[in-house]
């Protein structure tokens, strides 16, 4: 398959990239390298598949930019990652997440609508649930009040995602992914700043009292999800959680860190923050039954595998 990828330096990006490539597919990454962390470290992520991926600077923003890099070629299917992410960044600004999220991402639904597509794949978020009634969450709740911008623009990019494939029969999958960690993690997430903090000896800052809960997911069982999306044919536009089906709560996290480091963490007690939820549980079944997901690697084992890359990696550079 020919497939684009937006997003394709970042985190989950490179990884989906690096699966997509493996599988023998063609791909094209695009990336703004904007400074919301060091853009090196998106330089390093395409610099490992050794010039494989071919790749080019594209701030979604711009619909003419946009619409030539999607005229550019047939794209069987267009993995649509880019975002600007982080639920309390876009407290403080809104509106740099409105225009990327919900106007980069029309700018992208509309090329692909002009360019005939084959099919658009959409990451949204479990932030999307907000306050939805009672856990798990399954894809097929009301979603009555979400709690941040950032979730505000998740949720208009999967409305603008149903509108396109309503009105101009595109195919589109929107995957809600649960906290996603692993190798290669970006450093402004909790699990690597912990990391990070814990093996320094410095105090990690802990919001509230501990108590909160997230569905972890490691990154590997993501890339399955998302690919597994490419090949999915039932509906013309279809929603599915991708999580680990587990949740744990903020104090356990932190407990496996340690374990996992061989250090004790020093906390740091703040008051919870606006906009952050207080639990996320996915249920997976619909991913387990029409997207073949089958996650593998709960947050007993994904730790280590962290907390080993870290400092076989991180820790050096």
């Amino acid at each position: 398959m020919n497939i684009l990828v937006t997003g394709g330096a970042g985190f989950i990006g490179s990884h989906v990239c690096g699966e997509l490539l493996r599988a023998g597919h063609r791909v094209l990454a695009v990336d703004d390298f904007n400074d919301f962390y060091d853009p090196g470290i998106k330089r390093r992520n395409l610099a490992a598949f050794g010039g494989g991926c071919n790749c080019e600077t594209l701030d979604i923003r711009d619909a003419a930019a946009v619409d030539r890099v999607v005229g550019s070629d047939r794209w069987d299917a267009i993995i649509h990652l880019a975002a600007r992410a982080g639920v309390r960044p876009s407290v403080l600004d809104p509106g740099l997440y409105i225009q990327t999220n919900i106007v980069g991402t029309h700018h992208l639904l509309e090329a692909a609508r002009r360019h005939g597509a084959g099919r658009f794949v959409f990451a949204s978020s479990s932030s999307v649930y907000g306050l939805a009634p009672g856990v798990p969450f399954r894809e097929d709740m009301p979603l009555v009040q979400t709690l941040s911008p950032y979730a505000a623009t998740k949720l208009a990019g999967e409305h603008l995602c149903g509108n396109y494939s309503h009105i101009h029969g595109l195919r589109v999958v929107c995957l809600r992914f649960f906290t996603v960690y692993g190798p290669g993690q970006r450093p402004d997430l909790a699990i690597h700043k912990f990391t990070r903090a814990i093996d320094r000896g410095e105090p990690i800052p802990q919001f509230g009292d501990g108590s909160s809960r997230r569905d972890y997911t490691y990154i590997s069982d993501i890339v399955q999800g998302v690919t597994g999306a490419l090949d999915y044919k039932d509906r013309m536009f279809d929603i599915f959680n991708l999580g680990e089906n587990q949740t744990t709560t903020l104090r356990d996290l932190i407990a496996h860190l340690e374990e996992a480091l061989g250090k004790k963490a020093r906390i740091e007690q703040h008051p919870e923050q606006p906009g952050d939820m207080p639990l996320t549980s996915a249920d997976i079944d619909k991913a387990r039954r029409f997207l073949g997901y089958r996650p593998s690697t709960p947050i007993a084992l994904g730790i280590p595998k962290f907390v080993e890359w870290y400092l076989n990696n991180e820790k050096r550079s």
